[in-house]
C-alpha cells in the first residue's frame, strides 16, 4: 500500500499512522475510497471487521462466511442460491389499477341506460306520429340517430368491460407474482443462511487456532460458537481470511504495526 498524507508518503505491508492522528474511521474511508491511501480494492471482509476496534459490533458466523470465501470455499447451497437470486431479478410485477377501469365501466353503463331510456321514448312518440298519421320524418330521424348512438355507447361499455376483465386478470396475476416474490425471498434467506453456516464450519479449526496465535482472550465452541471480546475474533478473522487491502486497527493489542502485518498475515494500517 502507499499512504499519501501531510506530506509525507509511506509505503508497505505494514504502516503506522498514530503519530498522524488519524482516527479510525477516516482511515477506513481512505482505504475504501482511495484518496489518500492507494491500495488493492477491499472486499467483503473488510465490512465485517474494519476497523478492528474496542466496543466494535461483530457477527463472528457471518464474517467467518465471508473470510471461507476469501479462501475459495465454496457452499452447497451456492448454485441454488444463484437460481433464486435470478428468478427475483426476472420477477417484476406491475402496479395494476383497476379503479380507473371500473369507474369507465360505470359511465359508460350510466349513458347506455340514459340512451336506451331516450330511445324508448322517442320510439313512443314515433308510434303517436303515425297513429295519428301526422308528419313522423323528423321524429324517424330523431330516433334513428338515438338508436346509432345507442349502439356506439353500448361498444364502448362493452370494451370497456373487457379492459376491466383484463385489468383484473393482470391485477390476480400481480398478486400471484407478489406471493411468489415473497417465497423466494424466504427461500432466498434460508439458503443464505444454511451456506453462511456451511462457510463458518469450513474455517471453524483455522479460526480456533488462529484465536489462539493473536492476543486477546477468546475460546471457539465445537459448533464454531466463540466466547470472548470481539477485537479478539475479529483479529482471529483476519488472520483465517486472504486479505489484500490493509486492515484499519485502532486497538493495542501489538507492539508495531509491523508485528500485526506478521502476526494477521495480512497488511496493516495502524492508527
Amino acid at each position: 500500500m502507499r499512504v499519501d498524507r501531510d506530506g509525507a508518503v509511506r509505503r508497505g505491508r505494514a504502516v503506522d499512522l498514530r503519530e498522524a492522528a488519524v482516527d479510525a474511521a477516516a482511515a477506513e474511508r481512505a482505504v475504501r475510497e482511495g484518496t489518500w491511501v492507494s491500495c488493492l480494492e477491499p472486499g467483503p471482509i473488510h465490512d465485517r471487521v474494519s476497523p478492528v476496534e474496542p466496543g466494535m459490533a461483530l457477527s463472528v458466523r457471518a464474517a467467518l462466511a465471508d473470510a471461507a470465501r476469501t479462501r475459495d470455499v465454496a457452499a452447497p447451497q451456492d448454485d441454488a442460491l444463484a437460481g433464486v437470486r435470478a428468478e427475483l431479478a426476472a420477477l417484476d410485477p406491475p402496479a395494476v389499477d383497476c379503479a380507473e377501469a371500473r369507474r369507465r365501466v360505470a359511465e359508460a353503463g350510466e349513458r347506455e341506460a340514459a340512451l336506451a331510456e331516450r330511445v324508448s321514448e322517442l320510439r313512443g312518440k314515433l308510434t303517436a306520429l303515425e297513429e295519428r298519421g301526422d308528419d313522423a320524418d323528423d321524429a324517424r330521424a330523431e330516433r334513428e340517430a338515438a338508436v346509432e348512438r345507442l349502439a356506439e355507447v353500448r361498444t364502448e361499455r362493452i370494451a370497456a368491460e373487457q379492459a376491466l376483465s383484463q385489468a383484473r386478470d393482470r391485477a390476480r396475476e400481480a398478486r400471484d407474482a407478489r406471493a411468489r416474490r415473497l417465497r423466494l425471498e424466504d427461500r432466498a434467506k434460508n439458503l443464505r443462511r444454511d451456506a453462511r453456516d456451511h462457510l463458518a464450519a469450513s474455517v471453524r479449526d483455522a479460526f480456533a487456532a488462529a484465536v489462539d496465535a493473536v492476543p486477546g482472550r477468546g475460546e471457539v465452541g465445537e459448533a464454531g460458537e466463540f466466547a470472548g471480546d470481539p477485537v479478539t475474533a475479529a483479529l482471529a478473522v483476519v488472520r483465517v481470511a486472504n486479505v489484500d487491502a490493509p486492515v484499519v486497527l485502532a486497538c493495542d493489542r501489538f507492539e508495531s504495526a509491523a508485528a500485526a502485518a506478521e502476526r494477521l498475515d495480512a497488511p496493516v494500517l495502524r492508527v
